[in-house]
């Protein structure tokens, strides 16, 4: 009896089960466990990189080679008149099949974007050709519109002592029949570095899809976009712009202390 009763004590208390308990792990696996556990959540730390044609929209923005952006919105609420103008008109034809050209809007946009002034302008003479397909002009909207003294008045007002920005800016100013001095310019036709590799100019559109990345007269010209594009590039390229033009004028000041023939400063 005592010999069955040690043999059922035995199995009782797990001393001689079939179902042996596991080992314990020595410390040397333990350590290994830890380290392949650490290099396999530094892994997860890292992504995949974006391509292109993975990033998320909101992501592929227009930048350029700095990666810096450009929009045609206002950067700020500000409507101010600013140190710095820009300016473009929009032409309606005049005359025998509407040959000549006639002021048919002016828009000065602020340094920040904002219109600080919009109007459509009644042509001296009868329209023979509103050009809408490239003027965005209709003759509704002539209808109401400011006679041509009125408008070349309030512009003068506005530009006087500014910074002019535009892009021919010269066929603007002479439909207004005004004049601006020169060193208060900056057109972005004109504009050295703006040229094709020939020395050629350039239009506005293919200069705002190369320089901004942004694409303006898809359709119809539009006064206010098209001063903005010009604000842009010009913005742009202000602190090499600005820097040129005063070296210029010192080299225009050296030579005149020297006797020398004073060589003109471009815009």
């Amino acid at each position: 009896m005592k010999r069955k009763h040690a043999v059922a004590d035995t199995a009782t208390n797990g001393v001689a089960s079939s179902s042996k308990e596991p080992a314990p792990l020595s410390s040397n696996w333990l350590q290994l466990q830890a380290e392949l556990s650490k290099h396999s959540k530094h892994r997860k730390r890292f992504k995949k990189p974006e391509t292109l044609a993975t990033a998320p929209s909101s992501d592929v923005e227009i930048q350029n080679k700095n990666a810096e952006k450009f929009s045609l919105q206002p950067t700020s609420t500000d409507t101010s008149v600013t140190k710095v103008l820009a300016l473009d008109c929009e032409m309606v034809g005049v005359g025998v099949e509407g040959k000549r050209s006639a002021l048919a809007r002016v828009s000065l946009v602020n340094v920040y974007g904002n219109v600080v002034y919009d109007k459509h302008v009644r042509p001296p003479e009868f329209v023979t050709d509103f050009r809408t397909r490239v003027s965005g002009v209709r003759p509704r909207d002539l209808r109401k519109a400011e006679d041509f003294w009125t408008v070349q008045k309030e512009v003068a007002e506005l530009i006087k002592g500014k910074t002019l920005v535009g892009h021919a800016i010269h066929n603007d100013l002479k439909t207004l029949l005004l004049s601006h001095p020169r060193k208060n310019l900056r057109d972005t036709q004109r504009y050295k570095p703006l040229r094709s590799s020939t020395g050629r100019v350039q239009a506005l559109k293919h200069l705002t899809s190369e320089h901004l990345g942004l694409s303006i007269q898809e359709r119809e010209h539009d006064s206010v976009e098209d001063a903005r594009a010009a604000l842009c590039l010009y913005k742009k390229f202000k602190e090499d712009w600005e820097k040129s033009l005063r070296e210029r004028r010192q080299e225009c000041r050296t030579s005149a202390g020297s006797g020398e023939k004073q060589p003109k400063p471009t815009r």
